[in-house]
């Protein structure tokens, strides 16, 4: 006789059903795990076999044989303990075969019995729902699990307490979802004095999940800005809050089980490597972009990141989603994020300053900008200068628009783009419009098309270059609450685009 459970291996925030067999026959005693199994795997047959001695269940003096199919699926992590336990008792008759074949398990085992929490515990939660099974996990994974489906999501602390779940001794009542984090209270855009210029291209950036760049010097308050885009950024809806989630499960983030609302906000250091930012290392875990996924990445320092790792950031971009490439394996994470960097002008960082003359001017600031290749350059939708702030400025008392009421305009516009994408898949923003759809909704007035046909040939835009300023100026015409993109709509787009001209760049 075959016993047989079922747990997950993750490809990506993919859970693919893997069938764990068990079976029992004659022959000289040995406890075998088969299937393509990692190192975790193999060493599951000792934490399974002493967490069994520990609830004084003796493994009989047969052959065992555990077979993971497909078994040409590299099987990775320590999530498999649970099923290969559940599937041996089921071959010992100490658990319900039919149940059991009837669930989905994952969970790390100790040598006493009890459940180690493990990571992926949504994706694994979403797969066994489509497959119409239940799903068994340790009690901390529960309330994550139980966000899919809570009636079938049966979360133990220990062995001992799901053998007698099965067996009916003490069922287990259903898991209850984790709570939904609550917003921890963004920085308000009202403190930030001066810098106006900057506080409008930030609003036009979350309206439309536009790539922004700031220049300036230290000091002027370019983290201070990218620091406050949580605050104008409208929740996340229900679908965006899972997908987000599944990510952050498969890396451990979710505290637990909570689900929240924010948007993401990640900041990497630019010493992170390329498997930190883009995703990889043991497991092919998400990187950064994906972390950042519906979100905000913000890179300060840009030019100061490895130039590898910037040149990495090019196809994501564009495509929206990231493959990391493995030996026997392609594991694709999604990335649509909304790429925030800041950059001094030059190395020391004070350029333009009369008071602090650059003593290698005008090298140094065209040797520091031009890490930043021409491609990816080209993709930013909005580059700003961030000035000093004056003495006088820092003087006067705070001024200007709350977050509140900049989040209130980027949320109408965003509303706008919702409704304007309702029948097209995988279209939320006007970022992610493209060919006919963009030239279609984005059309400028016949005065906003002379003035873009100008601005193309006067600044050699690309066709990338063309098609990102349409997109800025439909979400400018967006916050305008305007049906159609006119004149200074697009005056208004080419303006953020005038420092590309200005600042060198390196191919």
């Amino acid at each position: 006789m075959v016993a047989r459970a079922f747990t997950v291996a993750f490809e990506g925030i993919e859970a693919r059903l893997i069938e764990v067999q068990c079976a029992l026959s004659p022959g000289l005693p040995a406890f075998q795990i088969v299937g393509l199994p990692d190192k975790a795997v193999s060493e599951a047959r000792e934490r399974v076999r002493a967490a069994l001695g520990a609830l004084s269940i003796a493994l009989p003096s047969k052959r065992i044989t555990v077979n993971l199919s497909p078994a040409d699926i590299l099987k990775e992590g320590s999530h498999f303990d649970l099923p290969i336990a559940m599937a041996l008792l089921a071959a010992l008759d100490i658990l319900p075969s039919e149940d059991v074949a009837q669930t989905v398990a994952l969970g790390e085992l100790s040598l006493d019995g009890a459940f180690v929490p493990v990571v992926g515990a949504l994706p694994a939660a979403m797969s066994a729902a489509e497959a119409g099974f239940a799903l068994v996990c340790p009690a901390p994974c529960g309330p994550e699990a139980a966000w899919v489906d809570a009636a079938r999501v049966i979360a133990a602390d220990s062995l001992s307490q799901l053998i007698r779940h099965f067996t009916g001794q003490a069922p287990l009542a259903p898991a209850k979802p984790g709570e939904v984090v609550a917003d921890k209270g963004a920085r308000d855009l009202f403190d930030v004095k001066g810098q106006e210029r900057a506080k409008r291209a930030l609003e036009i950036a979350a309206a439309g999940r536009h790539h922004m760049l700031m220049v300036g010097p230290p000091g002027s308050g370019k983290s201070m800005l990218a620091a406050r885009l949580a605050g104008i950024l409208p929740p996340l809806s229900a679908s965006e809050a899972l997908e987000t989630s599944m990510i952050h499960s498969i890396a451990g983030l979710l505290e637990e089980g909570g689900i929240s609302r924010a948007r993401p906000y990640r900041e990497p250091h630019h010493t992170a490597s390329v498997a930190a930012i883009v995703g990889g290392g043991k497991g092919a875990k998400p990187g950064e972009i994906s972390l950042a996924h519906n979100g905000v990445l913000f890179l300060d320092e840009f030019p100061e990141f490895p130039r590898a790792v910037l040149e990495t950031l090019r196809q994501p971009i564009e495509t929206g989603e990231v493959v990391v490439a493995r030996a026997n394996a392609h594991v694709r994470y999604p990335c649509r994020f909304m790429l925030v960097a800041a950059a001094n002008p030059c190395k020391c960082g004070y350029l333009a300053d009369p008071h602090r003359a650059c003593a290698r001017a005008p090298t140094c600031g065209e040797d520091y900008m031009g890490r930043i290749s021409g491609p990816l350059l080209d993709r930013f939708d909005l580059r700003v200068e961030v000035p000093p702030v004056g003495l006088a400025e820092l003087d006067m008392p705070a001024s200007g628009e709350s977050s509140r009421d900049v989040a209130a305009r980027v949320a109408r516009a965003r509303h706008a783009q919702a409704e304007r994408f309702a029948g097209h898949a995988n279209l939320r923003v006007n970022a992610d419009a493209e060919g006919a759809l963009l030239e279609q909704v984005a059309a400028p007035d016949a005065e906003g098309r002379a003035l873009l046909t100008r601005a193309t040939d006067r600044l050699g835009l690309s066709a990338r270059g063309y098609h990102r300023l349409l997109r800025v100026a439909r979400t400018i015409a967006d916050l305008d609450s305007a049906a159609a993109v006119r004149a200074p709509h697009m005056a208004e787009a080419i303006s953020f685009r005038l420092m590309g001209a200005e600042v060198p760049a390196r191919v």
